[in-house]
């Protein structure tokens, strides 16, 4: 007997998907940033959506979504010349979050959801913080490259405490979700 395609398995909800969870992390980046003078940065609230999508779609989504999201709202923003490295290091991002929750989605992997989430955390701001911080190493140098470190971390103490609770209220207003991942 064949097996029946879900809706969800198919290309163009693939594509559709990352556009729409593209344009989600770009409204979370822009909506609230606050700048860092030395960097010519800023701290914002996209990782709450690279978080919840690593948690939700997984790895190939929240690498699209998370780089392509955070890297078009660098442009739109005004700060082009952090788009490529976003693009890099938020993808980079979300797609080990989403490698380190898969390894919880299996069956006989029973941990407690505060290890979850702390390990998640790491993974995240690790590839986060240290991805900005060799980057404005080359971009403008290694004190502004510092200044930024306290603040990405605290980005990420944002992102895993606002994505967690998003995913863990969608899968529970709308179950069919799980079936979103790849």
């Amino acid at each position: 007997m064949p097996k029946t395609e879900r809706f969800s398995d198919t290309l163009a909800f693939k594509i559709a998907s990352v556009v729409i969870l593209s344009a989600i992390v770009t409204i979370f980046t822009i909506v609230v940033r606050i700048p860092i003078a030395p960097t010519r940065g800023y701290v914002n609230l996209g990782d709450v959506a690279i978080f919840f999508i690593a948690f939700i779609f997984g790895p190939v989504s929240a690498f699209l979504a998370g780089g392509l999201g955070t890297g078009i709202a660098d442009l739109l923003g005004g700060y082009g010349q952090w788009a490529p490295v976003s693009f890099i290091v938020h993808g980079h991002q979300g797609f080990f979050i989403a490698i380190v929750y898969n390894i919880f989605l299996k069956e006989n992997c029973k941990v407690n959801i505060f290890l979850q989430a702390l390990l998640c955390f790491l993974v995240g701001a690790i590839v986060m913080v240290l991805g900005y911080f060799l980057a404005g190493l080359l971009l403008v140098g290694p004190g502004a490259a510092l200044v930024e470190i306290p603040g990405n971390i605290i980005q990420n103490l944002a992102g895993i405490a606002g994505g967690m609770t998003l995913a863990v209220s969608v899968k529970k207003a709308y179950p069919p979700v799980i079936y979103f991942r790849w």
